[in-house]
């Protein structure tokens, strides 16, 4: 791993595979760091052809923490969402794709195929929506094109695992937990490698403060279906028919918004990408690559 200078910050980044191959940037979701990227999943995907670049974003894991900023409160957060009123937020979802984009500046990649989950496939539709240039296709995965939804009862769980925790044990069991919440229940449910998961990422980088702050630049951000009716990107939008979290229906939304997008759809999964989904996926990433051409 190393760090880059991108955007005036610190992001730190992973490599896999040739750098002479199509570049895929993956970008990861709220509170989540590079390593939440199944390594295998990583592995598979650089062995098809590709060079693959994870990296963590700003506020989470090893990169820059904005903890200058003030801490917003989620569960204001979350309602205004439900209101549809934009929060102040101490940095954009704009800034997070001009993140991205100084990634592949620092890496001396000009443009990449561009792959996010939830609120990485939000940063990778404004990445489109602002840099079209440096995006030769997105693949937004269980995202949606506007802040989410989730149940009140789904939420207030969610609220209450990502509250700060007084235990690194007690961190872990949250982290877990969370993980056994999103899940859809119809593929197995790897309790040891989750376990062992959730233990790397409290030890690794614990930031919940990260967290509300990256939440509000969601919530800030609004709705992008008005924007993404103007994109030339060929574009896939993958979901689970059981995510909890970011609702099927914001799949949907988001592939009717940009012209040409096919619309893929993952049976039983939830907000989680086990290994019984890979195939589904990869395979989607890669055809979607081939529909984009040289």
């Amino acid at each position: 791993m190393a760090q880059v200078r991108a955007n005036a910050i610190d992001i730190e980044v992973e490599t896999f595979g040739d750098p002479r191959d199509p570049t895929i940037l993956l970008i990861m979701g709220i509170s989540f760091q590079l390593v939440h990227w199944p390594d295998g999943f990583v592995e598979q995907l650089a062995g098809r052809g590709f060079h693959v670049v994870r990296f963590d974003n700003r506020d989470v894991g090893l990169s820059t923490w904005f903890d200058d900023e003030p801490r917003p409160n989620p569960m204001l957060l979350w309602l205004k969402s439900v209101l549809g009123l934009r929060p102040r937020s101490a940095y954009t979802l704009s800034d997070m794709a001009e993140d991205a984009a100084g990634v592949l500046e620092a890496l001396g990649v000009d443009s990449a195929h561009i792959v996010g989950v939830s609120m990485g496939g939000m940063i990778g539709q404004r990445l489109a929506i602002d840099h079209p240039e440096r995006v030769r296709s997105l693949c937004s995965i269980m995202s949606s094109s506007r802040p989410p939804s989730a149940s009140v009862r789904l939420t207030m769980k969610l609220l209450k695992l990502g509250s700060d925790s007084d235990s690194r044990e007690e961190r872990i069991e949250n982290s877990l937990a969370t993980f056994r919440l999103l899940s859809g229940g119809s593929f197995a449910f790897d309790e040891e490698y989750m376990g062992q998961l959730a233990t790397a990422v409290v030890d690794r980088a614990w930031h919940p403060e990260g967290t509300d702050r990256q939440y509000a630049a969601v919530v800030a951000d609004g709705d992008r279906r008005r924007a993404l009716t103007g994109l030339d990107v060929p574009t896939t939008v993958v979901h689970g028919t059981a995510d909890p979290l970011v609702l099927p229906k914001c799949g949907q939304r988001t592939a009717d918004a940009v012209p040409g997008a096919e619309m893929v759809w993952i049976d039983g999964m939830g907000h989680e990408w086990p290994e019984g989904a890979w195939p589904a996926i990869l395979g989607a990433i890669t055809d979607l690559v081939e529909r984009a051409g040289p």
